[in-house]
């Protein structure tokens, strides 16, 4: 039998690639990550769609119903889901990397792989929770009547940059909260007014014209035009889509750097 004719999972661990072992040992951390999470929970995956349903009930409600006030497009459920959802991926994974070291510190301290696998593990189980909602988008967006466009074939494009910009940001912070412990709820704190102040329940066509060009700075943005843009065609613009694509790439290397220059302290005081 050839060196090639050998399934990865029957090969010696010293003949894999450490490439090869990174992605073994995070696909183990980040599957066992959600067989706990649904393993206790009776409802399971349905509790990963429920809350963002919830919450976009609530603002179709207010926005539609009793103000009437018009924000968005519509169908409004479909575009509040469209960024809602990617919304919940990013909240969650950096709102829960305030804890990827305190959580599992013998581990994280016994272990020998790489450290960043703590953080990145967070990064991708939040965002399989967000792939297995997306049939809810497709649902509503067939009952609703919301046309589908070719530029669904941006989708993959989008969350390739939604999840180097949140591992970008969680490794920022999951070090940083081990020093500074307030920073737990500061993150939080940080990330309630990041939500209104990105275009989530509303689109950047609907700011004040003097504030399109600073709302490109703000990386959810071009991201979230990305998403929209497979149903609403005129919430995509290319400079923000740039814009947010050059901030992930710059907040992914900076919080490598962080990351990096503090793992062995963090070691050190968990």
């Amino acid at each position: 039998m050839s060196t090639a004719s050998v399934a990865y999972g029957d090969a010696h661990p010293l003949q894999r690639t450490p490439w090869d072992r990174y992605r073994h040992s995070l696909w183990l951390l980040t599957t066992r990550d959600l067989k706990v999470r649904y393993s206790t929970s009776a409802l399971g995956y349905l509790w990963s769609v429920l809350d963002p349903l919830v919450m976009a009930g609530i603002y179709w409600f207010v926005f539609t119903q009793v103000f009437q006030r018009p924000v968005g497009t519509d169908p409004y459920i479909v575009f509040l889901l469209s960024a809602l959802l990617p919304w919940m991926w990013f909240n969650g994974a950096v709102s829960d990397s305030t804890r990827a070291f305190l959580k599992d510190a013998k581990l994280v301290r016994s272990t020998k792989i790489p450290r960043t696998i703590w953080v990145n593990r967070i990064v991708l189980s939040k965002g399989i929770e967000f792939l297995l909602a997306l049939p809810v988008l497709a649902l509503f967006a067939i009952v609703f009547r919301a046309e589908v466009g070719w530029q669904v074939v941006y989708f993959p494009l989008a969350i390739l940059m939604q999840a180097l910009l949140t591992a970008g940001v969680a490794l920022i912070v999951a070090p940083l909260v081990v020093f500074f412990r307030d920073l737990e709820r500061a993150v939080k704190l940080i990330l309630r007014f990041l939500f209104y102040a990105s275009p989530i329940i509303y689109g950047v066509s609907d700011l004040p014209e003097n504030l399109h060009f600073w709302a490109a700075f703000n990386p959810l943005s071009g991201i979230f035009g990305l998403y929209r843009s497979a149903f609403f065609p005129d919430e995509l613009d290319w400079f923000n889509v740039v814009v947010a694509a050059l901030m992930s790439l710059a907040l992914l290397a900076i919080g490598l750097l962080v990351f990096r220059s503090s793992v062995r302290q963090v070691l050190k005081e968990i």
